[in-house]
């Protein structure tokens, strides 16, 4: 445990951010929150019109019930399904304006860098005594420096998506493009409606937000004449796209892949599987996909990339941190959430052990420990900085008595060249390959 003579640095205002902080004031620990955006969530707020297919009993924190309630705050009902802008205004900002939050909550407070305060990476003598130095930049791009005794980077993937190219480079032409691809979920709905309406799109992805954006496009397809989709996923597998339906723990979640597959056989959406992206023309103004394998797709008006996100690992060059080689998450969940192993709605359970590095005292917690893996739910970072706040506290026994169980998705395919103990079942928890032990 590091010797705590400064704060532990929290790293983004989200649902987890949040949470690690509420955790760590009730153990007593000195926290201070930094916030790139000029608000809390600020991710969140960009995917606002999207509504959670975890109910509000799986969206809230205990740690931060206690002190919202505290505060005469009451919780909204359980089963209901917030939208993310809901997540926001009835949980998130009710929670930063809490006293313990709002009093150690900085926003416009980007964290640039971390190193230890007066050495680098190579030096290993007494290296845990020295206190880590963030490097943080306003909006201005004026940069200070704050010192620290551990550090829970929560910080998100969201800002960081992958590019079109099924390589995991930008595409051939994705970047002069750039003006007519949308990265992540838009709200074809309502603030992005002029971009789609009576246009064609090609929606390029194949998990829960390209769900979303197919099933708002075929929405307005009906409001608005003209309006066309095309989606291209690079895989063949569509009982992982369609999921568990019935099968699937949170209903809503099963309940995207029931009326997408819908629109599909009903020819609404044109489905193009095995595409591989290489590279994006434009000829007389519109966009044209090409694959490698599969030829073209288009012309389109514009494309929309709901290829998932990566992490942003260049904030702890300085740091020694452990990451799985092909996710880049932490190390030791590699095996446990690999989508070439397994498509599963549960993980075991893990906490601090599974989430600290070589660096003693600097953690990652929320999606950004998954690293490019998908899936990733609340409650999931809600146990892993709860796990991390007992340890930082000294409090092991508590640290190390990590529980999880996720609602699973229903659907599950392992590879059989899998290690063994990827689906070892284990006691009192669900194993990963998701069947009940």
């Amino acid at each position: 445990m590091p010797s705590l003579n400064h704060p532990v640095a929290v790293i983004g205002a989200g649902p987890v951010g949040l949470a690690a902080a509420a955790h760590l004031v009730r153990r007593g620990l000195p926290v201070r929150i930094f916030e790139a955006g000029e608000n809390v969530a600020a991710h969140i707020r960009d995917w606002g019109h999207v509504q959670l297919f975890t109910p509000w009993a799986y969206a809230i924190d205990a740690a931060a019930r206690e002190m919202l309630e505290r505060a005469g705050w009451r919780g909204p009902e359980p089963e209901f399904h917030p939208t993310g802008h809901e997540l926001v205004s009835r949980y998130l900002e009710p929670l930063a304006a809490t006293p313990e939050i709002r009093d150690v909550l900085e926003t416009d407070a980007r964290v640039v860098a971390i190193s230890r305060r007066g050495t680098d990476k190579v030096t290993s003598r007494g290296r845990d005594t020295w206190p880590f130095s963030l490097r943080i930049a306003d909006g201005a791009g004026r940069q200070r420096r704050v010192l620290a005794s551990a550090v829970i980077d929560s910080s998100g993937t969201w800002a960081t998506p992958n590019p079109l190219g099924a390589d995991g480079l930008a595409a051939e032409g994705e970047e002069e493009a750039v003006g007519r691809i949308a990265y992540g979920i838009p709200d074809v709905l309502g603030r992005d409606r002029g971009f789609y309406a009576g246009k064609t799109t090609a929606v390029v992805g194949a998990g829960h937000s390209a769900a979303n954006v197919l099933l708002d496009l075929a929405r307005l397809a009906e409001e608005a004449p003209g309006t066309s989709t095309i989606w291209a996923m690079r895989g063949t597998d569509l009982s992982r796209v369609y999921g568990g339906g019935a099968a699937d723990q949170l209903a809503a979640r099963g309940a995207l892949g029931t009326r997408l597959h819908a629109l599909v056989t009903q020819g609404t959406i044109q489905l193009e599987t095995g595409f591989a992206v290489a590279a994006v023309r434009d000829i007389e103004g519109r966009l044209v996909l090409e694959s490698e394998a599969q030829g073209r797709l288009g012309p389109v008006d514009r494309i929309v990339a709901a290829t998932g996100q990566r992490p942003d690992l260049s904030l702890a060059r300085e740091l020694r941190v452990e990451l799985d080689p092909w996710l880049e998450s932490a190390r030791a969940l590699g095996p446990m959430i690999d989508p070439n192993l397994h498509s599963c709605g549960s993980v075991p359970p893990h906490g601090h052990r599974e989430l600290g590095h070589p660096e003693p005292g600097f953690y990652i917690a929320g999606i950004k420990s998954y690293g490019r893996a998908p899936t990733f739910l609340m409650m999931t970072g809600y146990e892993q900085v709860r796990s991390i706040a007992a340890a930082l506290a000294g409090d092991r026994a508590a640290a190390d008595d990590v529980r999880l169980v996720l609602p699973e998705t229903g659907v599950c395919t392992v590879d059989r060249e899998a290690p063994a103990s990827c689906c070892t079942p284990k006691p009192a928890v669900k194993s990963c390959c998701g069947t009940a032990a």
